[in-house]
């Protein structure tokens, strides 16, 4: 039970490389989009092709990384309960974790991508929602599914237009587990906040509520990679059941994409064209791109297992896109430090192109794999060091 699955870190090693490219892009290209929500997109400008889609493809990364954060959480908590760890040992353990991911992104990421304010990203919502399932582990999975389709519709029904507003705490709140937004606090309203050093604005990119239900989703999924491993034929289950569910979650971003009403978080299909039916809402997450990337991952994790089986032992452990799998926490944090830092340094931040940031990011996954290789040897050599954590 405790053996890795190469299929999962493969998966989640190709969405770390995929993110690479669009933090490469950040730091290095001049013409990035960022118009995947109704609050930034000007249906005015027109989307440049290979930029769009240079920026598509990484939105495959955030629902995996919440989903396969959430598998990993499952299969290492099961572990420890089988082998006599007690209950608030784990509940610690996760505690602990969360604040320290919760951190990175307030105290490290902020210095690069918002200076001087506070910008809620990705590992605020992986941060937020581990330790939400502090208490979310207990509940049978029926109950988990049902809360995380409530959880991926609710921000439908605070809609992008009422974040605008950045004037009041209420809807501030409401930004942090639903919706997204930019807010002012150095207004009246937020007066009280000047006390805990909350600065003059703050940004909600990832909401907590439909990126935890894909976590949920990830954790059930988990659970049941734990029941089927001990039977025969679980990895020709898990393909059937990956496939299945992919098929299942692309007809609904068709049903959803295609009436162009409900689902969509106000970023509706001006036309027919294979851009604007891509063209959907991460920011927060619409329930048309959580079915279109969630359905696109477990396809791809279902080729994966299917490649797995094939492979058998003779996995290759030190393939680069396994070993950043193996490393994410790790790879997230060293990739951006050094993509960030490089492009300022170079003095040419933001004032490339594709072609430079394809370069940059290149040479930043060539310089990662020895590092993360070192790492991973170091954190499986000290199980119980800090690092554990990471």
């Amino acid at each position: 039970m405790s053996k890795r699955l190469p299929a999962i870190d493969w998966m989640r090693g190709i969405v770390m490389i995929l993110m690479a490219t669009d933090h490469g892009s950040s730091a290095y290209n001049a013409g990035r989009l960022v118009t995947d929500t109704a609050l930034m997109y000007d249906a005015s400008v027109p989307l440049g092709q290979l930029q769009f889609f240079h920026r598509w493809l990484s939105h495959l990364c955030a629902p995996t990384f919440l989903f396969l954060a959430g598998t990993a959480l499952a299969l290492s908590i099961e572990r420890k309960l089988a082998n006599g760890v007690r209950g608030a040992s784990i509940d610690k353990d996760l505690l602990i974790r969360g604040l320290i991911i919760l951190g990175v992104d307030l105290f490290f990421i902020n210095l690069f991508w918002f200076p001087g304010a506070v910008l809620l990203q990705v590992m605020y919502a992986i941060g937020i929602s581990m330790i939400f399932m502090i208490l979310l582990r207990r509940l049978p999975s029926p109950v988990l599914v049902a809360l995380s389709l409530v959880l991926l519709v609710s921000p439908e029904f605070f809609l992008p237009d009422q974040l605008q507003v950045s004037d009041s705490a209420g809807s501030m709140l409401a930004a942090l587990l639903l919706g997204a937004g930019l807010f002012d606090t150095s207004l009246e309203e937020f007066a009280p906040w000047e006390a805990i050093g909350i600065p003059d604005a703050f940004l909600v990119g990832y909401p907590v509520f439909p990126w935890l239900a894909m976590m949920i989703l990830g954790w059930v999924f988990g659970r049941w990679l734990l029941r089927r491993r001990e039977s025969a034929g679980w990895n020709a289950d898990t393909v059937r059941l990956l496939a299945g569910t992919g098929v299942g979650a692309l007809a609904l971003y068709g049903v959803v994409r295609g009436f162009n009403t409900f689902g969509n978080l106000q970023l509706m299909r001006l036309d027919g064209s294979w851009i604007q039916w891509l063209h959907v809402s991460k920011y927060p997450p619409s329930v048309a791109f959580t079915a279109l990337e969630l359905g696109l991952m477990c396809l791809i994790l279902a080729w994966l297992f299917v490649l797995q089986r094939r492979q058998g032992d003779d996995v290759n452990r030190d393939n680069a896109v396994l070993v950043f799998g193996q490393t994410a926490f790790f790879f997230y944090v060293a990739h951006i430090f050094i993509l960030e830092i490089s492009a300022r340094a170079l003095g040419v931040y933001m004032t490339g192109g594709l072609q430079a940031s394809s370069i940059a990011t290149a040479l930043s996954l060539v310089l990662l794999y020895p590092v993360c290789r070192w790492y991973r040897g170091y954190k499986r050599a000290h199980p119980q060091s800090v690092v554990r954590y990471l």
